[in-house]
Formats: structure tokens, sequence, C-alpha cells
């Protein structure tokens, strides 16, 4: 699990939360076994009442728009929804240019560089090979 604050946000900041994930898993059309796996870690960290979580998870079907999502996020909550998002992004193995493209106009709505989504990505890709060595280690 990733240490952060989320659980300690208001429920509202943390329904958006879980609403810009929803709309990450759907922007390029698929829900992969990795996706889901990431977005049920993440909705579990949020600390959401079972309505809510009944409400993000039919947001997988019917994501909102970027706008709608963006729109309850507060600084914290905002900027671990970002990280997360690119993540979630990652989670298949490949960011495409559409996630990309909504990964910075996330950076932009929380007033930060593009270089911040960047250096996300390289972050994340560095997690992996960290992990990568785990399964290697158990392999030997």
């Amino acid at each position: 699990m990733l240490p952060d604050t989320l659980h300690k946000l208001p429920q509202a900041e943390r329904f958006a939360y879980a609403k810009l994930l929803a709309f990450i898993t759907r922007i390029d059309n698929e829900l992969t076994i990795d996706e889901m796996a990431m977005f049920e870690q993440r909705l579990g960290t949020a600390l959401l009442s079972p309505g809510q979580r009944k409400e993000i998870r039919s947001a997988l079907k019917n994501p909102p728009s970027l706008e709608e999502a963006l729109g309850g996020l507060g600084h914290e909550s905002g900027r671990l929804a970002l990280r997360d998002a690119v993540l979630m992004s990652a989670a298949d193995g490949h960011v495409d240019e559409d996630e990309k493209a909504a990964l910075l106009k996330i950076a932009s709505h929380l007033g930060m560089d593009a270089k911040v989504v960047e250096e996300l990505l390289q972050w994340v890709v560095r997690g992996y090979s960290w992990m990568q060595e785990g399964y290697d280690i158990l392999n030997n």
C-alpha cells in the first residue's frame, strides 16, 4: 500500500478522488485485470461508504467527464489523485496518448507543471522495476 494521507481527507474529496480514477480507467475503453486490481486497491484506501463504493463501481461502466471528476478535488486530494491516475494509466503496461493528455489536463487543473507528469511516469517505471526485482529474488 502506498503511504499517503488519503484516508484522512474529507469524505467528499475521497469520493471525487475515486471518480477521477474511474474516469482514468475508461479512457482507452478497456478495463484490464491489472487496472481493476489497482482501482480496487486504491478504492480500499479511500475508505468510502458502501453506497459510494457502489456508485463508483457503476462509474466504471459510465465514467464521469474529466471536468466532473475534477470538480470536487481539493489541494491534497488532487495531488494524490494525479499520482494514482498515473499509476492507473500505467497499470496495463502502456500509457497511451489519450491517457497522457488526460494526465496533463489534471496537472494543469491543479496548477502543476507538465514535468510533474513525466516525473511521476518515471517513478512508476522505477517502482515496477523494484517490484520485478522481488519476483526475481523469489524465483532464483
